[in-house]
């Protein structure tokens, strides 16, 4: 499996060109795309979301929050801070959700690797 970042989602959804776009399609194709509970919560709620566009979200398997989620999400966060780098927390919940479940993300935003290099997160 391999999660996919709302960034590089939304790029895929819009037809956009990418490194991250032709992952995601790999991806796709292969059946091995899954979503962070938050990128699942910002693509719907996109205001001009389509029905076909929020089915195809829906559709997609998503990773399961765990006991102690949002403590160890606390500290990847401050991890990253400790390090005098920013750390916004949709970010912080995305990585947490692939660092337990053992996942690389797809992402086209350059704010995960602070957290691939402070805390391991796996970038695809």
């Amino acid at each position: 499996m391999i999660a996919v970042d709302t960034s590089s989602m939304i790029a895929f959804l819009r037809g956009d060109e990418g490194t991250d776009v032709a992952r995601v399609a790999e991806a796709l194709s292969k059946t091995e795309v899954c979503l962070p509970p938050l990128v699942v919560s910002e693509l719907l709620s996109h205001p001009r979301i389509n029905r076909e566009i929020r089915d195809i979200v829906l559709e997609m398997p998503q990773l399961s929050i765990g006991d102690g989620y949002w403590e160890r999400t606390g500290a990847t966060r401050m991890t990253v801070m400790s390090k005098g780098r920013r750390a916004a927390l949709a970010d912080s919940l995305i990585c947490q959700s692939c660092l337990d479940h053992d996942v690389p993300l797809i992402t086209r935003d350059d704010d995960f690797k602070v957290f691939a290099n402070a805390c391991g997160l796996r970038l695809a």
